[in-house]
């Protein structure tokens, strides 16, 4: 049975009906554009950084078995464990081991997005072991049972009063509290006892130098640190594509995280993990997970280059006005829309159409990814292989046969004018034309264009004119 397509669409409609979470999904996105922008105006050397930090983050993936291989003996040599997982059921698996080899029943986490990639919750539950996220926004998600709908703020989609009827569901809090700072609170007053109890924590890492074998968490809670520091067992989960050769390549990356994600100059907490505290252990999972195969894509290697900062959906006016959960992925917007047909190319075939291409994410980009092109190849490569809905493969194929033969084309664009002028609404707005369920068809011009430049163009001289007037 094949896997059934992501109805990006039908989603996109349900939230788009919501015009209250629509309207504030969409403001407060584009006001985080909006001081991404005044800050890179900030920095005359804006441009600078974000070349240097392409050519830096391709260079590693170039040569990213011998970095990681030089991670590896330089995080050995400090004291931290390094562990390797093909794909996410290995990494769930080598978790789990860690976790039951020191009967392990309860971990904390900070915000990971590799770890949603795998589903380690669910795997771990079942295996009795009590997760907590800890990054206020993760938690919202993991209580209302949610993925995360964006990269870096997962609960953006939801107002005031969608998280006190959450926290009022497993808190006991008010449900019609109205005051963020008092449910953030709430969430402060029930996490640290689970946080100074837990056995063990987990985190994710931004950035992973090569040269010394540390890696590096940016955070604004710093339930991160907490995470690392208060149980015995610090693990974390870093995807291997999230390597830098240097140390010194670092400052040019944590310039532009921050400034791109959330118009601020630093994330609050830049926290470097270099190996295990006194009498605790330190666990590193470098996990593939497709990594490997999308670097071998001749079109689509260069989103290993991505540092998750969310600038990309933070411009996008798609996502800004269809909102995360519409994609069905863990990675949604611009972004997600390239990566995730490398995870599993039917169902997610729909999220490369859900873009103006209008070219705005490959502009904001830190790490100049050409995502409008990368879309609009996967578009290419979903229609060979035979990946686009059957309306749409249908329509597209009537439309290449009518634009390949002008004549017929004409013919079709007049007769297409009255039609619009004389067919009833049910045969123009039905299931074929799907344009049309949110948009009314444009009024017809009186004349095309083609029409009119006939009628209008200078004739030109016929060859005996022009020899009369020659004698």
């Amino acid at each position: 049975m094949k896997e059934k397509r992501v109805d990006h669409a039908g989603a996109a409609a349900s939230f788009l009906a919501d015009e209250a979470h629509l309207a504030f999904h969409d403001a407060r996105l584009w006001d985080m554009r909006q001081k991404r922008d005044a800050q890179m105006h900030l920095l005359p050397e804006w441009q600078e950084l974000r070349t240097l930090a392409s050519q830096i983050k391709e260079h590693t993936l170039a040569n990213l078995a011998e970095y990681l291989q030089q991670f590896e003996d330089n995080a050995t040599r400090n004291g931290i464990r390094v562990h390797w997982a093909a794909d996410g059921a290995e990494h769930n698996r080598i978790v789990a081991e860690i976790l039951e080899a020191r009967g392990a029943k309860t971990l904390i986490k900070s915000k990971s997005m590799v770890t949603e990639e795998c589903d380690l919750r669910p795997y771990l539950a079942a295996r009795g072991v009590t997760v907590t996220e800890t990054d206020l926004g993760e938690r919202i998600q993991q209580l209302d049972d949610q993925m995360p709908s964006h990269i870096v703020v997962p609960s953006v989609h939801k107002l005031t009063g969608d998280v006190a009827r959450i926290f009022a569901r497993h808190y006991g809090t008010d449900p019609a509290a109205d005051d963020p700072h008092q449910l953030a609170e709430a969430q402060r007053i029930a996490a640290r006892p689970v946080i100074l109890h837990a056995d063990a924590g987990m985190t994710g890492a931004n950035f992973v130098v090569a040269e010394t074998g540390s890696f590096v968490v940016c955070t604004n809670e710093g339930n991160a640190d907490l995470c690392a520091t208060v149980p015995g067992v610090h693990i974390a989960t870093i995807g291997i594509e999230r390597l830098v050769p240097r140390m010194a390549d670092l400052g040019v990356f944590v310039r532009l995280l921050s400034r791109s994600a959330l118009g601020s100059p630093i994330t609050q907490y830049t926290t470097h993990f270099r190996g295990p505290q006194d009498g605790g252990e330190m666990h590193v999972i470098l996990v593939d997970n497709g990594r490997s195969a999308r670097l071998g894509m001749a079109d689509f290697w260069t989103s290993l280059k991505c540092i998750r900062c969310g600038a990309c959906m933070n411009t996008c006016p798609v996502y800004r006005r269809s909102g995360g959960l519409s994609y069905g992925a863990v990675y949604s917007g611009p972004i997600g829309a390239i990566i995730d047909p490398t995870f599993n190319e039917r169902k997610y075939s729909t999220l490369p159409f859900a873009s103006t291409m209008n070219g705005s994410c490959t502009n904001v980009c830190p790490v100049r990814i050409d995502i409008h092109d990368q879309l609009y190849k996967w578009r290419q490569v979903l229609v060979e292989h035979h990946q686009m809905p059957f309306v749409k493969r249908e329509i597209m194929h009537m439309a290449g046969r009518l634009m390949g033969q002008p004549k017929l084309y004409r013919a079709a664009m007049a007769g297409g004018g009255a039609a619009l002028n004389t067919l009833p609404r049910a045969a123009l707005y039905n299931w074929l034309n799907p344009w049309g369920r949110h948009r009314e068809l444009p009024h017809p011009a009186p004349q095309t264009f083609h029409s009119w430049y006939r009628r209008n163009r200078p004739r030109k001289p016929d060859a005996g004119t022009d020899a009369k007037e020659a004698t």
